[in-house]
């Protein structure tokens, strides 16, 4: 991929399914998470620069995982392969149910839970196909699907303004009577999915030209990028839907476009949601598939998870990539996609936590390695520091259920670890 492609590759990872569901998942919290956004935008600017300097520095694929096991040892990469891989299954299901979320505009029988699953393992497995073809034709899915979804969407969230009621703002603005500081780090943590993706180039450099200019450069363009859609989308959608209609709302953007321009503006809106959470969804793939083979190949995974077919894709971690994904699909079975949809990035945010926070560390351990001067090495401090609070505030603002069960998954990952070094 070039830099066109790899840029694409971060926006499409990125601006996917958080675009067309998180308003959903945040006006539970109401508008005031607006300031949550503030935080999260900081927070992931600092995880951008982080992943912009590695890949400039030293660019490899495997992104987190690759920079743990060079700078901090096999238990450290096997953690985060193992808590990355697991997270990007389960995200990857959410981006197939919002894809599914928005195919019910066309037919509403796919508001039925049980058929609305059968229709997102197909999803599923189709993009699982589409990756088993080359990283070209991938890049070039990706870079098309993002710019024909982007487009009808940054027009509700330009023109939108022009709909937008104050009145419709404030009146949801914490419908729970919270602490400020409570849904400031609760809208912080649902927000960051909206940010998961910024690695993508990082992850991705081996198969990406001149790796040391193209994915520092992907990384900030996707990253300005998102941060600006997101924040203008999500505020102006609450300012149009009210709180009460938008937290069950499986298609918030067809809905807001209805009420801007009528019924057919709602079909285009739904198309191009179809069409950039698909580009999403095989890109987001092609990232777990690298991850995967790139520790296949240390031995951290088993070896079939490296073995590649004639395109140089890891056809058997595919396989086990979509089974994988198809059981968390079953698993996660909800009312309604908006609140399948809560459930599985909320998980997703807290298992990507640990995999962030080592790559600040394996960032600092690097810069003590190559020749530096002490002024930059102090602002890549300061700048990692602000990621690892932002990665810290992430878990404190969600459930401690969930905690819990995350901190079961980082507890298997030690056990799992002596079983794969002895074979």
């Amino acid at each position: 991929m070039g830099l066109l492609g790899a840029s694409s590759l971060v926006v499409a990872n990125m601006v996917g399914t958080g675009l067309f569901l998180l308003p959903s998942s945040l006006a539970s919290v109401g508008s005031i998470s607006i300031l949550g956004w503030i935080v999260a935008a900081l927070g992931a600017s600092a995880l951008g620069l982080v992943f912009a300097h590695l890949g400039m520095v030293e660019p490899k694929a495997g992104g987190p995982y690759a920079y743990a096991r060079d700078h901090l040892g096999s238990f450290p990469a096997f953690q985060t392969n193992f808590l990355y891989w697991v997270a990007n299954v389960i995200g990857n299901v959410a981006i197939a149910v919002s894809v599914t979320g928005y195919l019910a505009v066309f037919f509403p029988v796919l508001k039925d839970p049980w058929i609305a699953n059968a229709c997102t393992a197909g999803v599923i497995w189709l993009f699982v196909w589409l990756n088993t073809r080359d990283a070209r034709a991938v890049g070039h899915f990706t870079a098309i699907s993002t710019v024909a979804g982007i487009l009808p969407i940054a027009f509700v969230g330009l023109l939108g303004w022009f709909w937008f009621q104050s009145d419709v703002f404030v009146a949801s603005w914490n419908p729970g009577e919270v602490p400020t500081l409570t849904a400031i780090s609760r809208s912080g943590a649902i927000a960051l999915w909206a940010f998961l993706g910024v690695e993508s180039a990082a992850v991705s450099a081996g198969i990406i030209e001149n790796p040391k200019r193209n994915v520092p450069l992907a990384t900030i363009i996707g990253l300005l990028v998102s941060t600006a859609i997101y924040i203008s989308c999500c505020t102006v959608l609450m300012g149009i839907i009210p709180g009460t209609q938008l937290r069950i709302s499986g298609a918030p953007f067809a809905e807001a476009a209805q009420v801007m321009l009528g019924p057919w503006a709602a079909v285009v809106i739904s198309l191009a949601a179809i069409l950039k959470a698909s580009g999403s969804l095989v890109g987001w793939i092609l990232i777990t598939a690298q991850s995967a083979e790139a520790a296949g190949r240390d031995g951290m995974f088993p070896r079939r998870f490296s073995l590649t077919n004639e395109h140089g894709m890891p056809v058997q971690n595919l396989i086990v990539t979509g089974v994988m994904m198809t059981l968390m699909l079953l698993i996660t079975t909800s009312p309604d996609v908006a609140t399948q949809f809560a459930h599985i990035t909320d998980a997703t945010v807290v298992l990507m936590v640990l995999p962030y926070l080592y790559s600040v560390v394996a960032m600092w351990r690097l810069n003590r390695e190559i020749d530096m001067s002490a002024g930059k090495l102090q602002l890549y401090v300061v700048i990692g520091v602000v990621a690892c609070l932002y990665c810290l505030s992430v878990v404190l603002g969600q459930s401690a259920e969930l905690g819990r069960k995350a901190l079961v998954i980082l507890l298997v990952s030690a056990p799992l670890f002596a079983l794969i070094k002895k074979r």
